[in-house]
């Protein structure tokens, strides 16, 4: 539809046929304006800017339509102040009105009242008043790349065939300019995605550790999205996912810690290894977590090699952030694919300098129980020969101390060389936990699995002196224990409700094994540490069997 106008214009300008309608030279100046940026925005700005020129026109716009929601995703204006357009509260919808009008007509709209037009829906809240109106769409290789819109003509008069003539030979160089403008911000789009890709395989394989890792993994992402949070999440034992690493501009809050629970839709999109994009997260129903209600749009991608879902890589933007465009997230799905490999590798690096590690520390063990243990009981029987031959009852009783201190030190040795060999496993942080992970290299070392019995309240009763105390009887015990032939057995029982003989409240270490005793333990043997803690080692029950115990006052 386009209103009925004779084109006429004054002296000196050109007829209803000249495409200039007023004069040729701003034409092309304009023309030659539009293609002088290779950035994006900035030609989109030229544009608009232009157009408005050209037509005398009070107020310009081009928005930019989203192909596959049919409704503007940006708009670039001209003659709008910035307080004006912080008034303005949504984007005009392309589907609706006299912009719904433009897209049915699929060419040049021109009306002398915006208001008479049949489709007129009104101007949106936070508009300035305008009346005349032209419209043209702009093309990008035959598809529609957004429209121009113009209204308020200088001097209170319609429009003419000349503006609307010059507005559609600029919005032909328009489409070529954008395409060249959109090609080059593509390439550097996919330029800086891959060097993102490139930094975090790097910075994994040299060297960070696993949270590292995965801090590396987030920020980057965050910063190549242009999104204000990089968050990371892995998934639970109880088949939610939770939020296990989050790179924010600022502090992230309570956001670490948030889990997606079970049942929800996002989840099982997730679990499934597909990507969840959303348009606003604060108002998606498929968004549950309370923390979501701060973010706009979101990419939400999996993290997986082999078929192995490691994780998820959140992307969210700010409220009212632009949309991820198709190419964002074309990229952003590829950066999570190589950085959930490089995360892969970057594991299989750190099992393999574990691994090395472990196996120089069985190495040195043999050693020590090869060589040095045998040396220092060779000397021991050596001095003991001797302290029989001796004459003076004062070297006999030197000897005799020097005797027990190549046996406290074997003890150590053997204590040393129990925990060289424990198996590979991350420290636990309770108490319970490393007394069962000392149990579980117990059965590494004798192929027989202890049983542990804690009683009463033992994280919260057993001291950290007294706890690093009884973990040291309890890897002497089970060292000495390792030794014994003939054994099939091993108890250990940690006991915070017993009682010392005065009455104290104390906490009691028991290990007892029913393997045979050899020649150099010391049944009856009793101790006291720096703690004020007794230990002692007897027969169980006269069949060879023996008990190690110690005690400490709580």
């Amino acid at each position: 539809m386009t209103a009925e106008d004779d084109g006429s214009a004054g002296p000196g300008s050109g007829g209803a046929g000249d495409p200039a309608g007023t004069s040729v030279e701003p034409l092309l100046e304009a023309v030659l304006s539009v293609g002088a940026d290779l950035e994006l925005r900035s030609t989109l700005q030229h544009i608009v800017d232009a157009a408005t020129r050209i037509t005398d026109a009070r107020y310009g716009a081009l928005g930019v339509v989203d192909p596959e929601q049919d409704r503007l995703t940006e708009l670039f204006t001209c003659g709008i102040d910035d307080e004006t357009r912080a008034g303005i509260k949504e984007l005009p919808h392309v589907d609706r009105g006299v912009l719904g009008a433009l897209a049915a007509h699929g060419g040049p709209l021109r009306l002398d009242d915006l208001s008479k037009h049949p489709a007129s829906s009104g101007v949106p809240d936070g508009h300035p008043p305008m009346k005349t109106f032209l419209g043209v769409p702009v093309l990008v290789r035959d598809e529609i790349f957004g429209n121009l819109y113009l209204t308020e003509k200088r001097g209170g008069g319609p429009f003419t065939l000349g503006d609307e003539q010059a507005i559609r030979i600029l919005a032909a160089q328009a489409g070529i300019a954008i395409g060249n403008a959109r090609l080059f911000e593509n390439a550097r789009q996919r330029e800086r995605w891959i060097e993102g890709s490139a930094t975090v395989t790097t910075s994994l394989l040299g060297g960070d550790t696993p949270d590292d890792a995965l801090m590396v993994v987030a920020e980057q992402a965050r910063r190549l999205a242009d999104a204000v949070a990089g968050v990371i999440l892995q998934p639970t034992h109880e088949g939610g996912m939770e939020i296990v690493t989050a790179s924010t501009h600022s502090d992230p809050g309570d956001l670490v810690g948030t889990v997606i629970h079970p049942g929800s839709a996002v989840l099982a999109q997730l679990l499934g290894g597909e990507p969840v994009f959303v348009e606003d997260s604060a108002t998606d129903a498929r968004m549950t977590t309370a923390v979501s209600r701060r973010f706009g749009p979101s990419m939400l991608l999996p993290l997986q090699s082999d078929g192995r879902l490691i994780g998820t890589l959140a992307l969210p933007r700010a409220r009212g952030a632009r949309r991820y465009t198709a190419l964002e997230r074309l990229l952003a799905a590829q950066f999570a694919h190589q950085a959930a490999l490089a995360l892969v590798l970057a594991d299989a690096r750190v099992s393999r300098a574990r691994l090395a590690v472990f196996e120089d520390r069985d190495r040195i063990a043999r050693d020590l129980h090869d060589l040095v243990i045998q040396r220092l009981f060779a000397t021991g029987m050596m001095l003991e020969s001797a302290q029989r031959r001796a004459q003076v009852s004062e070297v006999q009783g030197t000897i005799g101390k020097a005797v027990d201190e190549l046996e406290s030190t074997i003890q150590e040795v053997r204590t040393a060389i129990f925990a060289l060999q424990q198996p590979p496993a991350d420290a636990p942080t309770t108490f319970r936990g490393k007394v069962l992970r000392e149990a579980a290299g117990a059965a590494a070392a004798t192929g027989v699995t202890p049983s542990a019995h804690f009683n009463g309240p033992v994280e919260a009763r057993v001291g950290e002196r007294n706890a690093g105390h009884l973990l040291a009887a309890l890897r002497r015990a089970l060292a000495e224990a390792s030794r014994r032939p003939g054994i099939s057995r091993i108890d250990i029982t940690v006991d915070c409700e017993t009682t010392l003989p005065d009455g104290r409240p104390a906490v009691r270490l028991t290990v007892s094994d029913d393997g045979e005793r050899d020649a150099e333990s010391s049944p009856g043997a009793d101790g006291t540490d720096d703690t004020g803690g007794t230990d002692g080692t007897g027969d169980t029950d006269g069949t060879g069997g023996t008990t190690t115990t110690w005690q400490a006052p709580l």
